[in-house]
């Protein structure tokens, strides 16, 4: 990272959205700071288009006067309640706030917020990276205010809170998350100190909504390494509080010298490889709870060692309480996570032994339109160290593909589905719905997946009969 001199950051600012903010405050005799994100992602040279502005005054009265600077092309949003307001104009956002400081109760992370100074409101601050700010007024245009050495902690690689971290921790809780994610997004190391009070107050995360932690861990997982945050969160204790269905698998049990893999590291290795291939967020989700099966599957057996039947179906189970406690969505993407968990061993077992065309049939019918997802999922699953059988898996994945990819380009949703269905079947045996037609159903079904007979009306017919009279109809 480069240090900007104030050279460096008037060149910088000097867009024709700071000059207007500029030429509002002068205007009305107030300080003004462009701060935090904004200021941050400017020395590391990261986009930013959402532009946080502090004004030692009324951040509405400048936001008005920008309003009436920029003219009919910019919108004005004001949140009197909370003392702010937004300006949109292009593709900028301009958030505008007066400068405050706060006091926080034991049970609530809502502050008691009061006017204050500059110097307020950067104590304020999460981390002394985010504490940065650049004066916007004339007389001082460029100026760095850094009274933290937020910009040493960011040539560090560093992320550190301003003042007591306890203290930083216990008034807002939902602060550990932000320094979890930060350090993700950022590939920074969070400072010790900071690291051991988030151990210290970790149980305070309780009284933070599920829908702002939420918020956290999907912008983890869209990181490009998100097992670095989850690795953060099991070292710092917040894990238990976040998702302890992972936390559990950090933990490797030997019996009779035999051992099994640790599949806290081993799911979170799944987790990278797929965000290399994928920014599918709810495909990254499937990945992280894949195994969250295996602790209540996992048995001893004297012959085969350590197993772990069904862990995927159980996992399947568990996908639902889990995204109805983070406060993620409850429809067609939690369906879709518990889709991939479930069948997750598909592909593998197909790719341990022949790959039979009966197999890839009926892998491709329960997957349906989400088979490449599935694939590109079952390929990161594999981690194993053994060279011989990795490569005996990929290329057994490659010929899996080549037959999908054959019968998807035959219209495999026509090929696969009986041409003779359960409707045809009650109205041939004069029967209502019941467990005969779905026994005859499941027959048609099967045969057609194996490709027993035809996916054509006279064969299935006579399958249909034969099957029928087996059962007495």
């Amino acid at each position: 990272m480069r240090l900007l001199s104030k050279q460096d950051l008037a060149e910088i600012l000097n867009k024709d959205i700071f000059h207007k903010i500029s030429a509002a405050a002068d205007g009305l005799g107030v300080e003004c700071y462009v701060v935090g994100g904004y200021v941050r992602d400017l020395f590391l040279e990261r986009p930013s288009n959402d532009i946080d502005v502090v004004v030692v005054g009324s951040g509405i009265e400048v936001a008005d006067a920008l309003k009436r600077e920029l003219g009919r092309k910019a919108k004005i949003t004001v949140f009197r309640n909370f003392g702010t307001a937004q300006v949109k104009y292009k593709d900028l956002e301009v958030e505008f706030v007066g400068a405050r400081k706060e006091s926080y109760s034991h049970d609530s992370r809502k502050p008691v917020v009061e006017n204050g100074t500059l110097d307020d409101d950067q104590n304020r601050r999460d981390f002394t990276i985010n504490a940065l700010a650049v004066c916007l007024n004339s007389k001082n245009f460029g100026d760095l205010v850094d009274p933290f050495d937020g910009i040493e902690d960011m040539k560090d690689g560093i992320i550190r809170t301003p003042l007591d971290p306890d203290i930083t921790f216990s008034d807002d809780p939902l602060r550990m998350m932000r320094c979890v994610r930060f350090a993700t997004q950022l590939n920074f190391f969070i400072e010790d100190e900071t690291l051991e009070a988030i151990d210290r107050n970790s149980d305070r995360l309780r009284i933070v909504s599920g829908e702002r932690i939420k918020d956290e861990l999907n912008k983890i997982m869209m990181t490009h390494t998100p097992s670095k945050g989850f690795v953060e969160m099991q070292r710092c204790g917040l894990l238990n509080y976040v998702l302890p269905e992972l936390g559990v698998m950090d933990i490797v049990e030997t019996k009779n010298g035999r051992a099994h893999k640790n599949n806290f590291y081993h799911t979170l290795e799944v987790l990278d490889n797929i965000c290399r291939t994928s920014d599918n967020l709810w495909l990254r989700w499937a990945a992280l709870m894949h195994d969250f099966g295996k602790p209540k599957s996992k048995r001893w057996d004297p012959i085969n060692g350590w197993t772990f039947y069904n862990h995927n179906i159980i996992g399947a189970k568990m996908v639902p309480s889990i995204f109805r406690r983070l406060m993620l969505p409850m429809d067609s993407k939690m369906k879709y996570v518990q889709k991939m968990v479930e069948l997750h061993m598909r592909p593998i077992v197909i790719s341990d032994d022949i790959v039979t065309d009966s197999a890839v049939r009926r892998l491709l019918n329960d997957a349906g339109d989400d088979i490449d997802d599935l694939m590109d999922l079952c390929e990161a699953d594999i981690t194993s160290k053994n060279s011989v059988r990795k490569q005996k898996f990929l290329d057994n994945f490659r010929t899996v593909r080549l037959k999908l990819t054959e019968l998807k380009e035959k219209d495999y949703k026509r090929l696969l589905q009986p041409c003779i269905d359960g409707n045809e079947i009650m109205e041939i045996f004069h029967l209502k719905p019941s467990r005969e037609v779905g026994t005859l159903k499941q027959t048609l079904k099967d045969a057609v997946l194996d490709n027993k007979v035809e996916n054509e009306r006279e064969p299935l017919m006579k399958l249909l009969l034969k099957k029928a009279r087996e059962m007495g109809l």
